[in-house]
Order: C-alpha cells, then sequence, then structure tokens
C-alpha cells in the first residue's frame, strides 16, 4: 500500500492528466488577465540586464562588462554612506500565467504533465537578485554599480507535492535580512487552483554584493525596520546566520564526527563483515541494502555563452536546475519508482563557473532511511589543459517515494563521511517537516 499522502498526489496526476474543458479555467487567475501591469518572469532577466547595463548580444555583452569597471567610483567607501531601505522597498510580486498563456507550458511541462521544477529553480535565483537589486536601487544612477550574486541557497520548503502545468503561479518576496555586504532574500510561491491561490513553497537565498568587476565585497544599504513583525523577520535571519555558521564549523570537513555518529560507522562497519572469515578484506553487503558505489550518477555540460547570466558567468539557476534534474534521475533508478521532492537544502555556491567550462556532476545517493533518499550532487570545473579539478556547487535534496528504498551502505571511510552528512541534512530537513 502506498502512503495516503502518495496516494492523494497519484489520484491528482491521474485526473490532471486526462482533464478538459472548465477544469482548465480553474487555473487562470483573475490577476493575470491580459493588461496587468506586474512582472512576468520571463521579463525578469531582461529587468536584470537594464539595470546593470548587460546586452543579449554576445559580442556587445562582453563589451558592456568590460565598460563595467567605470561603475566603481559610485561605491561606498562604508554601509554608513548608504541610505536605510525598508522590506517594502525590496517587495516584488512576479507572475508565471501557464494557466492564462499557454504558450508558456512548454518550457515547463515534463512528460509526467507537471512542471518541471529545475525551471522553477531558475525562476527563484533570477527573482532573488531582482528583490537584492531593490533593495540596493540608487535612482540617480542609470545602472547599479554593484554585481549581486549568489551565495547560497539556505532552504527551499515544498508545502505542495504537484505544481499544475495549467495554472497560473505568483512569486512575491523580499529583503528579510542584510548584512554589511550580504542579503537573505525570502520567496514564496503560490499557484491558482480550485479559484483560490495555496501555497506551494518557500525559499531562502543569500546573496552577497561584488565591486563592478565582481572580484571583491561591496557595501549594501542598511535595512530599516518597521514594527515587531519585520523584527522577528530580520531576527529570523540572524538566527539562520548561526545556524549557517555553526554547520559549517562543525563540517565532517573540519572536525571529526561526533561520538554518536562514530558508533552509526563502526556499526555500519560491523553488519558488512563476513562472519565465515571474520577479515577486514571481506566485505558482506546486508539484506534489503546496497553499496554505496553503486548509487552514483553523473553527468557532463558544456558550459555555452547561452547560459550565461547578466555577469558574463554561467547563470546559477542553469546550475541548479542540471544538479536538481541528476539528482532527481539518479534517486528515480535508486528507487524503482518516481520521486517527489520534499526539500532542497543548504546549496553553496563556491565558486562561479566561467563559459567555456566542462562542468562535470556527481550524483550520489548518501543517505535512506524508509521512503526517504537523500541525495548530494557535487559539481567541479575541468579545466581541460591543465587537467585541474575545481569545486564550484554542491547539492543537497531530499526526496520522497512510494515504497521503501534499500539501505545504502558505505565501504570506505569518504563514502562514511558522505553518509553522516546526509543523515545530518535529512534530519535538518525533517525537523521542518
Amino acid at each position: 500500500m502506498f502512503p495516503p499522502r502518495i496516494l492523494k498526489i497519484a489520484t491528482a496526476l491521474t485526473s490532471r492528466a486526462f482533464s478538459v474543458g472548465p477544469v482548465c479555467l480553474q487555473g487562470k487567475a483573475p490577476d493575470m488577465a491580459e493588461g496587468n501591469s506586474h512582472l512576468l518572469v520571463t521579463n525578469v532577466r531582461n529587468r536584470l540586464r537594464e539595470i546593470v547595463g548587460a546586452s543579449t548580444n554576445w559580442k556587445d555583452h562582453q563589451q558592456a562588462m568590460a565598460e563595467r569597471a567605470s561603475l566603481s567610483e559610485h561605491l561606498a567607501g562604508s554601509q554608513s554612506e548608504l541610505p536605510a531601505k525598508t522590506m517594502k522597498d525590496s517587495e516584488i510580486e512576479v507572475h508565471l500565467p501557464l494557466g492564462t498563456q499557454p504558450s508558456l507550458r512548454e518550457k515547463y511541462l515534463n512528460y509526467h504533465n507537471t512542471v518541471r521544477f529545475g525551471r522553477i529553480l531558475e525562476d527563484l535565483d533570477s527573482l532573488a537578485v531582482l528583490i537584492c537589486y531593490s533593495h540596493t536601487w540608487n535612482k540617480e544612477l542609470d545602472r547599479s554599480p554593484l554585481s549581486i550574486v549568489t551565495a547560497l541557497v539556505d532552504k527551499i520548503d515544498m508545502r505542495k507535492n504537484i505544481i499544475y502545468p495549467d495554472c497560473d503561479i505568483k512569486f512575491t518576496g523580499h529583503v528579510t535580512w542584510v548584512g554589511k555586504s550580504s542579503i537573505e532574500a525570502k520567496m514564496h510561491m503560490t499557484q491558482f487552483h480550485d479559484g483560490a491561490y495555496s501555497p506551494v513553497l518557500d525559499a531562502t537565498f543569500v546573496m552577497v554584493a561584488r565591486d563592478p568587476e565582481n572580484k571583491r565585497a561591496a557595501f549594501v544599504n542598511p535595512l530599516k525596520l518597521q514594527g515587531p513583525e519585520e523584527e522577528k523577520i530580520f531576527q529570523q535571519g540572524e538566527i539562520n546566520k548561526k545556524r549557517r555558521v555553526d554547520l559549517s564549523t562543525a563540517s565532517l570537513l573540519k572536525v571529526a564526527p561526533t561520538a554518536e555518529e562514530r558508533t552509526i560507522v563502526h556499526s555500519l562497519f560491523l553488519n558488512t563483515l563476513d562472519t565465515k572469515t571474520v577479515s577486514f578484506r571481506s566485505r558482506i553487503l546486508p539484506p534489503n541494502s546496497m553499496w554505496m558505489e553503486d548509487a552514483k550518477m553523473k553527468g557532463l555540460e558544456i558550459c555555452h555563452p547561452q547560459e550565461r547570466n547578466i555577469f558574463n558567468r554561467i547563470f546559477g539557476g542553469f546550475l541548479m536546475r542540471k544538479a536538481y534534474e541528476l539528482g532527481w534521475a539518479n534517486a528515480c533508478a535508486f528507487a524503482g519508482s518516481r520521486p517527489i521532492l520534499v526539500a532542497v537544502d543548504d546549496i553553496l555556491f563556491q565558486k562561479p563557473v566561467e563559459i567555456g567550462s566542462l562542468l562535470l556532476l556527481s550524483s550520489q545517493v548518501c543517505y535512506t532511511e524508509g521512503e526517504h533518499i537523500q541525495v548530494r550532487v557535487h559539481t567541479e570545473v575541468l579545466d581541460p589543459l591543465t587537467r585541474q579539478h575545481s569545486t564550484t556547487n554542491v547539492f543537497h535534496f531530499t526526496f520522497l517515494v512510494e515504497k521503501a528504498v534499500p539501505a545504502v551502505v558505505p565501504q570506505s571511510y569518504g563514502e562514511s563521511m558522505l553518509y553522516l552528512d546526509g543523515k545530518r541534512h535529512f534530519n535538518e530537513t525533517m525537523k521542518s517537516q
């Protein structure tokens, strides 16, 4: 038997796939009729190009980026020189009229007749950048001297497991916390279905401001809080920052596992010993298990100019989409059934990806529990001339499937650390469910 939530989703998918006529009309939101003045998702990146002076033409774009160096004179020498902005100054509402404008659906549709979540990740990334530019915008300048880029995706919590392909979507968001050069932006996605908007997901992104050439940090406008509700939101941003620092400090790349985690690893090791030989060299896979080595999937992307962002690097949303799709495929092959996304957690952007790079993606099922699968996707750039590898991103995805899945079992110490890291991320995700 499927869990009740899975049965509900399956029923919704089936009925949606064969629905015609009046049902589709339920996805058309009144506020997305032709003539409304709200910004469309398809125009967000064009708005960003206007803000920084980028061009849609590849040759002109390179020249425009070179000319941005002259904007350094408009950078503030300290944060106190900049006027404080309110949360309302950065509020944005963006529409994705999948119900009202059927021509948009082709880009977002998958073969399951639901929306490709990788495309939603791209839209969220662009929207987060636009929110931060709205916070830092100087009306006296034609172009912004700041290069605002994604530092990390703190969390994406799914409130709904299905995104309909023929129902209008609305994104809203604003700045929730500000440091000296970093900005936290919170976004919400809702979808119009059965006559009303219902929540789909909440996303928290952290962006950083750099100089026009994206070489050093730049100051951003401080945040002016208005009322106890905004103070509470800002305080949550402080809590989020502290949590990120604590997690980084306790990283398995820096410190040894805890005593409890060491016990877990030792137990996993003992369960794989051959009782007949009692030899460290002889390892046996326990029942209903799979070696971590056999739960991998890899991919390669050649980074073309088409996927560039407004700063002449590869668009962060594109990287997220590719990582998500590889992680989803890995979870699907591992479970033998279609996975459903539960959460995206702690996506780190460690290094920009240059155009022309060879991008290697490696997906690993690193932890499982019941019907849940924790997937880690690691991306790195390969320089084909020097053969040097540089890590650019690490992604963490939590998926849910319709039946219990095999346990993954590490064999090496390195795999054991991946296992523990996956368990940590899974536990953090489950706290908020």
